[in-house]
């Protein structure tokens, strides 16, 4: 089969079969407060045997407005689905031991996030860890006796000024706050205690945690054991000016007995992912050239165990690799990636072939529709995966060989198999640009009619460097549910198309992506789909820049909703959460260099052009694209008369969605605003 194969291509926008079909005897459309009752699975784990399946589910919890998260299990047969552990308490990143005897997890149930193990055949748990900061990335050693992690260790440090002593009974403000990392705060984390990420080791029944990384240096997951379990694999980032190079990094070794550590490789550019073989021989691992641009395609390499003899297994295909798990053999490695939309798992021989399965891996998302999906393998080759559609949020399949997959579970047919949801098409048409083909998917209303025209809604996706499919979305569905036809695309510069096609935009965004997305309105008009008079327009992160990008070009659309979005790149680069990224991968020059570069792909630089009434929106709590940008667009435009609205939602990192609630207001205020400038 061919990896990285493409679909058919049609002239202009020919509708090709549908992906989803509404279900039968329907009673009613898709609500807003069916987001709560939405379930997901995320994180499924094969038994070593590949009998059955523990993963991650999902569920929203109406009285708390947020997802709970707890594990249940299931038979490679579709049997004997219970809960696992199950309640309000989070339990997440189950891991059979290597016997299938145990399974590490890790849970919050005694108030902060803890490592558990819990014996399958009596269902007694135990208490492993007692620590101050989250454990990560869990892994057993060959024999059971042992779990890894990673977790950070607070710095110590000591206060620029020393403040006089306070009087007894005195009510001071609270102290200063100094900061002196070049990586200070996180979105969705907030501000950061100073530290660093180690390897730790554990006694899998109980014990104190013994550190084996040293140094003012980060230590990341996955980690990967020797099969004789002397030595740990993982990879880091150790050079001096390591915070100004962030994609760097090297694959190391740790020996347990005694600390020794090994640089296995030395290149420019991040090596990662690192898994030794069964048989002890290799270590795949997944990596690429540093060349300073926006994306690279992560190629997957194979070495000996010492670091010598590296070789590139996909260098043919021009697809991002990732996720890299032996199989039982030691002659092949899966590895999944993202083609056209989809997220595909495939294996690699030692030799370069790679033989891609006929699987949708999808659904680990809510939101908007994006690639997503993880999988897991067992020793005997069968593999679990999540898997779903545009109308269907992520169950657990199991699958070998490529072979038909079983789905095991169905979590929404309760809900969804009630509800008019929108049938999803994928479409193609030719940009304006340079007749290049862009690829997206058309959400209709339930009660869609041919031959009529409707409201179109051109939603954007951010990154810019990702990627929407047919994947389940919640917001989708809502604007299909109240009547508009949705469109969304993969615009010049989405992922999963090969490295040219994303490389498209490398200092050149926003640019010709405009172009790609116009089109696709034009060819839904000229389809007979869309109202001409009836165009809006939203997105957000790069979907935002693309908004705001759209409505200081063309005066076609009704309304916008222009959703966390960078507006003034010069800014916007000295205050985003990954400045050194965004300097380093996205511009030639640092902003008091070259401003202009900064300037003219800013989209502050059109608001002069702007006539559409454009609302903003973006959480308070952003450190990825901060409020500071939406405010100068909403002030921009205030002061230019233009109807706009700030829509500040609190508490709100940049993924806005992250709660129930939040993801209703977000959708219900966009439809809300288009409906004001909707007229007759």
């Amino acid at each position: 089969m061919n990896p990285a194969r493409r679909p058919s291509s049609l002239p202009c926008i020919l509708l090709v079969a549908a992906l989803t079909t509404a279900h039968a005897a329907p009673e009613a459309r898709f609500s807003a407060a069916d987001i709560f009752e939405l379930e997901y699975a995320s994180d499924p784990q094969i038994s070593p045997d590949g009998r059955q399946v523990v993963y991650v589910r999902q569920s929203n919890d109406i009285m708390t407005d947020s997802t709970r998260s707890n594990l249940w299990i299931v038979s490679s047969d579709g049997g004997n689905h219970r809960p696992l552990l199950s309640g309000r308490e989070n339990y997440s990143s189950p891991r059979w031991s290597p016997d299938g005897t145990r399974i590490a997890y890790l849970s919050d149930v005694e108030g902060s996030q803890q490592l558990y193990v819990r014996w399958m055949d009596t269902g007694q748990t135990a208490l492993v860890t007692n620590l101050r900061k989250s454990p990560q990335a869990l892994t057993w050693s060959p024999d059971g006796q042992t779990i890894a992690f990673s977790m950070q260790v607070p710095a110590k440090s000591e206060p620029l000024a020393k403040p006089p002593a306070k009087p007894k009974g005195a009510e001071w403000a609270d102290p200063v706050k100094v900061i002196e990392t070049v990586f200070y705060r996180s979105d969705g984390a907030g501000y950061l205690e100073a530290g660093h990420t180690h390897v730790f080791v554990v006694p899998a029944d109980g014990g104190t945690p013994h550190q084996l990384t040293d140094g003012n240096f980060n230590h990341g997951g996955p980690l990967s054991f020797t099969p004789d379990g002397s030595e740990i694999v993982f990879s880091a980032n150790r050079q001096q000016d390591w915070e100004l190079d962030p994609r760097e990094s090297e694959i190391y070794s740790i020996a347990l007995d005694d600390g020794e550590l090994r640089q296995l490789t030395d290149r420019d550019g991040p090596d990662g992912q690192p898994v030794v073989s069964p048989n002890g021989r290799y270590i795949a691992y997944v990596g690429f050239d540093e060349r300073r641009s926006g994306y690279e395609n992560s190629l997957l390499y194979v070495m000996d165990r010492d670091g010598g003899n590296s070789r590139v297994l996909t260098a043919d295909l021009d697809r991002a690799v990732g996720t890299p798990r032996w199989n039982g053999n030691s002659n092949g490695v899966f590895v999944s990636y993202d083609d056209f939309g989809m997220r595909r798992i495939a294996l690699v021989t030692l030799d370069g072939r790679v033989t891609t399965y006929d699987h949708n891996v999808s659904g680990e998302t809510l939101g908007r529709p994006y690639t997503s999906g993880s999988y897991s393998v067992s020793e005997n080759g069968a593999y679990a995966f999540t898997t779903g559609d545009a109308s269907t949020p992520a169950d657990v399949a199991v699958a070998r060989g490529g072979r038909d997959a079983r789905v095991l579970t169905s979590l929404n047919e309760d809900l969804l198999g009630q509800r008019q949801m929108a049938r999803v098409e994928h479409v193609t048409w030719r940009s304006s640009h340079d007749e290049r083909e862009i690829e997206g998917w058309v959400a209709y209303p339930p009660d869609y009619e041919a031959g009529r025209r409707y409201p179109l809604i051109l939603e954007i996706h951010g990154g810019p460097y990702a990627a929407y499919g047919p994947n389940f979305a919640p917001e989708i569905q809502r604007f299909a549910a109240e009547g508009f036809v949705v469109l969304y695309a993969n615009p010049r510069g989405s992922t999963s198309y090969g490295a040219d096609f994303a490389q498209e935009i490398q200092s050149a965004y926003p640019g010709n992506d405009y172009d790609d997305l116009m089109s696709g309105v034009d060819a839904l008009i000229e389809s007979g789909v869309a109202d001409p008079e009836q165009l809006y327009v939203t997105g957000g992160s790069g979907g935002g820049v693309l908004s705001a990008w759209i409505v200081g070009r063309t005066d076609r659309f009704r309304a916008a909703v222009v959703v966390k979005p960078v507006i003034n790149w010069l800014s916007f680069v000295l205050t985003s959460d990954l400045y050194p990224f965004f300097r380093m991968a996205w511009f030639t020059e640092d902003p008091w260099v070259d401003p202009e570069q900064y300037w003219e792909r800013s989209p502050l630089s059109l608001v002069g052009n702007v006539v559409t009434p454009t609302a903003v929106m973006t959480g308070e709590s952003d450190h990825r694209t901060p409020i500071s940008e939406s405010e100068q667009y909403y002030q921009a435009l205030k002061l230019r008369k233009v109807d706009t609205a700030l829509i500040r939602v609190p508490g709100a990192p940049h993924f806005i969605a992250g709660r129930p609630s939040h993801m209703i207001a977000k959708t219900d205020n966009i439809i809300a605003w288009f409906r004001r400038y909707a007229g007759d």
